[in-house]
């Protein structure tokens, strides 16, 4: 199967259709009136439905077993067309638009096994998914918009040329895959000044992503967030309750990340954790939906 480890629970939502096509309207009056001999045939295909849906995952080899939480199977009829819907909900960190397709091929195979025998020529068509909604893709990056970010590293090893920098330049190549450039990447020692002169000097020239990486444990050295917090506007504690939340169901240690957020003027400040796995899972938490701020203080909220 696919690794899904990185991904965060969200509300998901699909909505697939099918058609059965009868061949005469004597069909379809037998539906109507409950004159089929093998039953109410939109009882048992909704019953078949609801049971492909959660066995979705016996099934389809790569699909996951997940939570389904919500599913609804809805019938019309169109002249000689029976249209089925089937709509499924989860939280979950992958959709549900296979499950929904399954529950409403299934629905249409019970369809037509209890309705064959009063007509031969009966048909399935279209079976396809009509929407889905959830995950990363509902929150994309505003269309046109442009965001640029610095990326400073808070490190005494790496300053002194100790250690290499690898958190920073993960962070620098995971920004590029939400199309966001990073116009200025530094190394600093873990010192207040030092974080001030970068958190003012980025802010003042207006780059909207400030990104401070490392610092935010609890050794002594470890002096970012004391740093950064009295110079936030508005800080945004429920950014990083929901990173180190994230963070926390993979790797116990995260519950001593100290990492702030917040807002000077309109720039965004996140401070991370200065482990190449710490930052990369903070921003698997955050991106894209975070940058979903840049609408709020911008006055173009989304619809």
């Amino acid at each position: 199967m696919v690794n899904i480890t990185h991904k965060s629970n969200t509300l998901r939502k699909a909505i697939a259709g099918a058609v059965v096509v009868a061949s005469s309207q004597k069909t379809i009056e037998a539906i109507e009136q409950k004159q089929v001999p093998k039953g109410d045939v939109f009882s048992f295909a909704k019953v078949a439905a609801l049971f492909a849906v959660k066995k979705t995952s016996d099934v389809i080899p790569d699909c996951h077993p997940l939570p389904v939480e919500y599913t609804d199977v809805r019938f019309s009829i169109n002249g000689l067309q029976i249209e089925i819907e089937v709509e499924v909900h989860t939280i979950y960190k992958t959709g549900v638009e296979v499950e929904a397709m399954h529950g409403a091929s299934v629905a249409a195979l019970t369809l037509y096994d209890m309705l064959k025998p009063i007509d031969s020529h009966i048909e399935i068509q279209h079976i396809r998914l009509i929407q889905k909604k959830g995950g990363k893709s509902s929150y994309p990056l505003k269309e046109g918009r442009r965001i640029q970010a610095a990326v400073v590293v808070c490190s005494d090893t790496v300053f002194a040329e100790k250690a290499t920098d690898k958190a920073g330049l993960a962070v620098v190549e995971q920004l590029d895959r939400y199309g966001i450039e990073t116009v200025h990447y530094k190394v600093i020692p873990d010192e207040a000044a030092a974080i001030v002169q970068q958190v003012e000097a980025n802010t003042n020239q207006q780059v909207q992503l400030l990104l401070l990486v490392g610092g935010t444990g609890v050794s002594p050295r470890d002096i970012t967030p004391d740093t950064v917090r009295p110079l936030l506007q508005r800080e945004l504690e429920g950014v990083m309750e929901a990173a180190r939340r994230y963070g926390q169901e993979r790797m116990p240690y995260a519950m001593l990340s100290r990492s702030v957020a917040g807002l000077i003027n309109q720039t965004l400040v996140l401070t991370l954790p200065g482990s190449t796995s710490g930052s990369k899972e903070y921003l698997d938490a955050l991106f894209p939906s975070i940058l979903h701020v840049f609408d709020v203080v911008t006055g173009e909220r989304h619809a």
